[in-house]
């Protein structure tokens, strides 16, 4: 068995049982923690409650939750509202390095677990009562953790927060001691999850998954009851909802993602501001959004004045906001929306259409896209005439959203297939890697080797969308998503080169080899060997059944044939 697999991972196979590692750890595989943020009259925002009791947030983390948590008084939020944030922890903040890096391995990279952000969803309240001195009941709950998985987090808080605003703290209690008791969240695993009476049946994606395969089905394991509520997924949002106003931009969308552009979005409320930014960022999956973004930003905020200074070029970050004040604020920023209220029945919602940025000087209030970007490619006028023509047949949302998303997939696979077949023309060969020596290098990329083979191997093959793909791949080079791309797919080749040298290593004879080397040769040996072996384990590579334990018996025997000093040395160390 590979002493990798499951280690460290509460729940996975060859795990401790994780009841023997100390409070919460089942409950921190899924959040960082609970907060009940109120309203205060001396105070403003406050935060009323943080459970686990014993979590340790920051007073800059708990500020920021704080005004987060609240949509800006602009909104005019009634009654209930369910939202998105994105904040950064603070500095020197340590995560459960071992766990993470498992899940990270094995999932998609776009559901990575962030370890310098943290995720925040939000269940607001507000309504009139009279006992309270301002006439409103001000209250918000809100999830924290390191997971990207708005719908299932959003779905917890349906559940969760109604029967929680009628009994406040011991419901919260109740609450955190059931996820306490989940499975961890393994790519690959469909899990049961059971909360105040139902039970939540969700499939954590995995990065072996075929991008846009089918959706979850039930598993047909046990017999439940309550029978399980299926949520067939855990992160993707209602994209047909979120864009249906900006259906005939979608192609400069996309491209401004790819190529990591600032962009800011003014919407009315911070539903739609973290709906559509999320949205944003989720259009060039399977690539990794590597820039920063935020769902729901205020001037509140730590980093205020890091993204608004005027002395420099905006950074590339992706806002929603739905303050007023912002306008003057973000004028010299090179793509503005603004967008209406969302509409969903009826007709064909209106087009939002392109300004000149010039034009939002003048406060125009109208939605727009204020920007002077051309798209390097042609629109897809056949998409946007299928998907106007499902508003007026009524097609529902879930499967317009599923032809959208079908169509940014296919555009994002078209764009980076390219590069993922000249990444793997940069491997050696399998057959150069040889247990005498250290393993071979992958050879640099070249911008300009790659851009000579799209002639043969382009976008072209697999999409039919035309424009300039040579000028755009010139773009994305400068790009952090670029680099976010190049810099993982570098790590993971280099990784395979490890295990592949490992393998190599342990099916080689060394014993014999060693017989005529000197003891500073072998003591050189199982110095190497052991290096490699902890690299190995602290970098969960993935190799072979039984190669880690012969490698571990070839070191043992090796020691063997030293003098007894010598042993003794190389054992304590």
């Amino acid at each position: 068995m590979n002493p990798l697999d499951g280690s460290g991972f509460p729940g996975g196979p060859g795990a401790p049982d994780p009841d023997t590692r100390g409070p919460w750890t089942r409950f921190s595989c899924w959040l960082e923690c609970v907060c009940v943020v109120t309203f205060d009259l001396e105070l403003g925002q406050a935060i009323e409650l943080v459970y686990p009791q014993d979590v340790k947030l920051t007073e800059k983390e708990k500020t920021s939750i704080c005004y987060l948590s609240f949509p800006d008084s602009y909104s005019g939020c009634l009654g209930d509202t369910q939202f998105s944030f994105r904040l950064r922890q603070s500095v020197g903040r340590r995560a459960a390095r071992s766990r993470e890096d498992v899940y990270n391995r094995d999932a998609p990279p776009t559901l990575q677990s962030e370890s310098s952000h943290f995720f925040g969803f939000v269940y607001f309240r507000q309504v009139k009562d009279v006992s309270v001195k301002r006439g409103y009941f001000q209250k918000s709950l809100v999830l924290v953790s390191r997971y990207p998985y708005p719908h299932l987090f959003h779905s917890l808080l349906q559940i969760v927060a109604p029967e929680f605003f009628e009994k406040l703290a011991p419901c919260l209690e109740a609450v955190c001691n059931e996820i306490d008791q989940w499975p961890a969240p393994v790519p690959g695993l469909t899990l049961n999850l059971p909360l105040m009476g139902v039970v939540l049946q969700v499939r954590i994606p995995s990065k072996t998954d075929k991008p846009g395969g089918s959706p979850v089905k039930p598993a047909a394991r046990e017999n439940l009851l309550p029978a399980p509520t299926l949520l067939p997924t855990i992160h993707e949002l209602d994209l047909f909802r979120c864009f249906q106003s900006v259906l005939v931009h979608l192609q400069m969308f996309w491209e401004l993602m790819l190529l990591g552009e600032p962009v800011v979005v003014m919407a009315p409320s911070p539903t739609v501001s973290s709906e559509t930014v999320l949205a944003l960022v989720s259009c060039i999956s399977p690539l990794k959004f590597c820039c920063d973004f935020r769902p729901y930003f205020t001037v509140h905020d730590s980093e205020f004045r890091e993204f608004t200074t005027r002395t420099q070029a905006p950074p590339n970050v992706v806002l929603g906001v739905t303050n007023p004040f912002f306008i003057k604020t973000f004028q010299n920023w090179p793509h503005v929306v603004r967008l209406g209220e969302t509409k969903m029945a009826g007709d064909v919602p209106k087009q939002v259409k392109v300004k000149k940025l010039s034009k939002l000087k003048t406060l125009d209030t109208k939605p727009g896209i204020y920007t002077s970007f051309k798209t390097f490619l042609h629109k897809d006028k056949i998409l946007i005439k299928r998907l106007l023509k499902g508003i007026q047949r009524k097609r529902p949302s879930e499967a317009q959203s599923a032809i959208l998303r079908r169509h940014l997939l296919e555009l994002t696979q078209s764009f980076i297939i390219p590069l993922e077949r000249y990444m793997a023309s940069l491997m050696p060969l399998q057959r150069s890697v040889t247990p005498w020596k250290t393993p071979p290098q992958i050879r640099p990329f070249s911008q300009d080797e790659f851009m000579s083979t799209l002639d043969h191997t382009g976008p072209q093959l697999t999409s039919g969308l035309r424009g300039d793909w040579m000028g755009l791949y010139r773009k994305f080079f400068r790009s952090p998503n670029f680099d976010g791309w190049f810099r993982q797919r570098h790590k993971e080749m280099t990784q395979k080169l490890e295990s592949l040298h490992l393998e190599v290593i342990s099916d080689a004879d060394l014993v014999t080899w060693t017989r005529d080397k000197s003891e500073v040769e072998l003591v050189d040996l199982v110095l190497k060997l052991r290096e490699k072996l902890v690299k190995a384990r602290r970098q969960q590579l993935t190799v072979k059944d039984g190669v880690l334990l012969r490698l571990d018996g070839v070191i043992s025997d090796i020691i063997s044939s030293l003098p007894r000093d010598l042993q003794t040395l190389l054992r304590v160390h």
